[in-house]
């Protein structure tokens, strides 16, 4: 019997009794070993957790804010379609972006206040993020390569969002749960939600007896031996 009812549910028991790297090593028993994000992608502030569905945002190069002669209309607007993309997330969903250079903050201050009114779980950036002491005073779960001030405003458009992205070869389609603490960020598909946050739990569970048994003087050998976990 599942054990949660709906993706708050879910949330609760992952924020409460699981932890990244737990969830990895179930999704890498089930056969999915490149799960997990660069680990040049961390948390703005050590303790943020973020888990929620994903919200793929497609960012791209450019080099002018209005490209006036552009056969493009995006190309003709600051910020391509990234006002549409930032007001189209839902409760609980993550604003995970990818496709740029490393060039610029894709994330920043005013865009985590609009998240954070929209019910958004946090963002994660294949890139860097500005603003910082405001996103910390908000308290809003932000994952990038760090603090980097220059404007993507010249520098990078957003030109789609829910597609499936890319980051470093592990794929992202949107609906997908984006789970992050600071040992890394791990992307679960969202066909296996259930099988992996089941096996996670399990997992915890035991990992609880094991570390009794320890603490109580039990061998390393032993323990694996009767629990299977280490």
């Amino acid at each position: 019997m599942k054990l949660w009812k709906n993706d708050k549910e879910l949330f609760a028991i992952a924020k409460k009794e699981l932890f990244v790297a737990l969830v990895g090593d179930v999704l890498d028993k089930l056969g999915f070993q490149h799960q997990f994000l660069p680990p040049t992608i961390k948390p703005v502030q050590n303790d943020f957790v973020l888990i929620g569905r994903a919200m793929t945002v497609l960012e791209a190069d450019v080099f002018e804010e209005e490209a006036t002669s552009s056969k493009n209309p995006i190309m003709q607007k600051p910020f391509g379609i990234m006002f549409e993309a930032l007001d189209d997330l839902k409760e609980d969903e993550v604003y995970i972006c990818s496709g740029s250079s490393p060039n610029f903050a894709l994330w920043g201050g005013l865009m985590s206040t609009r998240a954070l009114k929209l019910g958004a779980a946090g963002a994660v950036l294949h890139g860097w993020s500005r603003d910082t002491n405001e996103i910390l005073k908000l308290n809003f779960p932000t994952f990038s390569y760090g603090g980097y001030a220059q404007d993507q405003g010249p520098r990078g458009k957003v030109i789609d969002y829910r597609i499936p992205i890319e980051i470093e070869g592990v794929r992202i389609h949107s609906g997908d749960i984006i789970y992050g603490d600071r040992d890394g960020v791990l992307v679960i598909p969202k066909e296996i939600v259930t099988e992996a946050f089941e096996g996670a739990i399990e997992k915890a569970r035991g990992e609880q007896l094991v570390k009794n048994a320890l603490e109580n003087g039990m061998s390393t050998v032993d323990a694996f031996h009767k629990f299977g976990i280490m």
